[in-house]
C-alpha cells in the first residue's frame, strides 16, 4: 500500500464507520446492549483508524484542490466545510459519550448520545461523499 492508495481506505474506513453506526442504532432501539455496544465500539476503531491514516496521508501528500465547477463547486464546498466543522466538534462529543457509557453512567451517556449519533453519522456520511466527489468526479 502506498499514500496515494490511502483516500480510498480513509473512505472504506467512513464506509465502515457509517455501517457500524447505523446497526448500533438499530440494536439501543431493539434493547439488544450487548450488539450496540460491539458496533458503537467497532465505529469508533474504525473512525480512529481513518484518523491515523488521514493524518499520514495529508502528511505526505499535502491537499488536493477540488476541480469541478459552478454549482457543483458550491455543493463540495457546503459539504467539506460542514464537515470539517463538525468532525472536529465530533472527537470530544464521541469521547465523553463512549466514556459515559463504559463507565456505566448511562443517563448522562443516553442524554449526549443523542447529539453525538446524528452529528458522527454526518461526518462519516459525508466523508465518503468528500472522497467521491474528489477523486471519482
Amino acid at each position: 500500500m502506498t499514500v496515494s492508495d490511502l483516500p480510498a481506505l480513509n473512505a472504506s474506513l467512513n464506509l465502515l464507520a457509517t455501517l457500524f453506526l447505523a446497526a448500533g442504532y438499530v440494536f439501543v432501539r431493539q434493547r439488544r446492549i450487548g450488539p450496540h455496544r460491539l458496533c458503537m465500539l467497532g465505529a469508533l476503531a474504525s473512525s480512529a483508524a481513518f484518523l491515523t491514516s488521514y493524518v499520514i496521508y495529508h502528511y505526505h501528500a499535502g491537499s488536493r484542490p477540488f476541480g469541478g465547477t459552478g454549482l457543483l463547486r458550491v455543493v463540495y464546498f457546503v459539504i467539506l466545510i460542514s464537515h470539517v466543522i463538525l468532525a472536529t466538534a465530533i472527537v470530544p462529543m464521541v469521547l465523553m459519550t463512549v466514556s459515559r457509557a463504559l463507565s456505566g453512567r448511562f443517563d448522562p451517556h443516553r442524554r449526549i448520545a443523542r447529539v453525538t449519533w446524528p452529528l458522527w453519522m454526518y461526518v462519516s456520511v459525508t466523508g465518503v461523499i468528500v472522497y467521491l466527489m474528489l477523486y471519482r468526479m
